[in-house]
């Protein structure tokens, strides 16, 4: 790695605190294990002057999904099912299932169709969706507030409210954006007879040393909780909005008055709170095929399944409806993450297969196991479409590479 160039992501990040688009953040990488580069820039909490830190503890939101999607695996090294398994065989409630017939304009222009698979459900090509795309069946999950908030309750009786609703297509024919993350952190506790927390702790967080991630901010982290900022007048959480505010960092949460502080919902999709070390584990922990030193969280040939492509080509051909963390085109999907397909076509830097998924409040992370690369980045504004930092980082740490 060119040590002269990788400091000119320090420019980088301090140019996006200068110009007001982000409160601050973290970069972190590390190319055949060992670190690279790491630096913090502005503050996580523009109202106290507090600066942006490597303990800095944030929401991971969608990122959690990629460490959900690990907890699964697991479970099916253990050959305690098959991913063609329907999710009724363990979740009953979605037994008798509707879709939406196409072109439907009312929730209740349904077909029946079979349950979705956990493979779909994996692959976000399920059938469910989230509130925030267009469409028939977000307007009604909106309408029910099915998000999977840490302040919404208990997940058993969240995915069960879910499967009263019908999916927005037949199982399998395209890929939306989705609550099913969620619904596999229902799934992993039906089959482990375990809390889905309690799971993830025991199976990935204590093995990897992960101290400071879970679904509530750890005992004593006061204000290391960093704020979390909008440039929206209205919801943060509307990824669609074009509506911005006056002002580029309008707080939306902060420490002591966080759901996140008291949170009872488990949420597999978006739920989880770390920080940049803790992610840099999982992530090298990808890296390494399943492997943290001499601990072994998934096999070597299961990593390597669960970061292939699993669509039948890119994201961009299945149709796709829905926000994304991720372009489309170039772009596949594995389990848990996007993989690069074909980086001329994703406009961006890469290697043809790395890994890769981000979260709402504009964070990241990637693996790229040609390159022996693992990077994370950290910050706190959402929605995370609001600026382009994921390929203009990447395209910085390519550039940093000499061999």
């Amino acid at each position: 790695m060119d040590t002269g160039r990788l400091e000119r992501i320090k420019s980088w990040q301090q140019r996006y605190v200068n110009e007001q688009k982000y409160p601050g953040s973290a970069v972190l990488v590390r190319r055949g294990g060992k670190e690279v580069y790491f630096h913090a820039a502005g503050l996580r909490n523009i109202e106290e002057d507090l600066p942006f830190t490597r303990d800095t503890l944030v929401r991971l939101y969608s990122m959690t999904k990629p460490i959900t999607s690990v907890a699964i695996m697991i479970l099916l090294e253990r050959g305690l099912f098959h991913l063609d398994a329907p999710v009724s065989d363990f979740l009953p409630e979605f037994s008798c299932m509707e879709a939406l017939v196409p072109g439907a304009s009312a929730i209740d222009q349904t077909e029946p169709c079979p349950p979705p698979t956990l493979h779909q459900l994996l692959t976000h090509t399920s059938g469910l969706s989230y509130p925030f795309n267009p469409g028939v069946l977000p307007e009604a999950m909106a309408s029910e507030d099915l998000m999977f908030k840490p302040d919404q309750g208990s997940l058993d009786r969240m995915v069960e409210r879910l499967s009263r609703l019908p999916l927005a297509f037949q199982p399998g024919i395209r890929w939306e954006y989705s609550v099913a993350t969620d619904v596999l952190g229902r799934v992993i506790e039906v089959v482990s007879g375990r809390p889905f927390g309690d799971f993830l702790v025991d199976e990935i967080f204590a093995p990897l040393g992960m101290t400071q991630t879970g679904f509530r901010v750890p005992d004593g982290a006061g204000n290391r909780f960093a704020s979390l900022y909008t440039p929206l007048a209205g919801d943060a959480m509307a990824l669609n909005s074009a509506v911005t505010s006056g002002e580029s960092l309008r707080l939306t949460d902060s420490y002591g008055r966080s759901p996140f502080e008291h949170a009872d919902m488990q949420s597999g999709g978006g739920g989880l709170v770390g920080n940049i070390d803790d992610y840099m584990k999982f992530a090298e922990m990808l890296r390494c095929r399943g492997r943290f030193g001499d601990r072994l969280i998934i096999g070597p040939q299961t990593a390597d399944f669960m970061m292939q492509n699993h669509l039948s080509g890119e994201i961009a051909s299945m149709g796709p409806l829905s926000f994304a963390e991720q372009p489309m085109q170039g772009m596949g999907f594995g389990l848990g993450g996007a993989v690069v397909l074909n980086p001329a076509r994703a406009r961006c830097p890469g290697s043809i297969g790395d890994f890769s998924w981000g979260g709402i409040a504009s964070t990241f992370f990637w693996v790229d196991r040609q390159l022996d690369l693992s990077v994370v980045f950290l910050t706190q504004l959402a929605p995370s479409s609001s600026y382009p930092s994921r390929p203009e980082l990447k395209a910085l740490v390519h550039a940093a590479v000499t061999d």
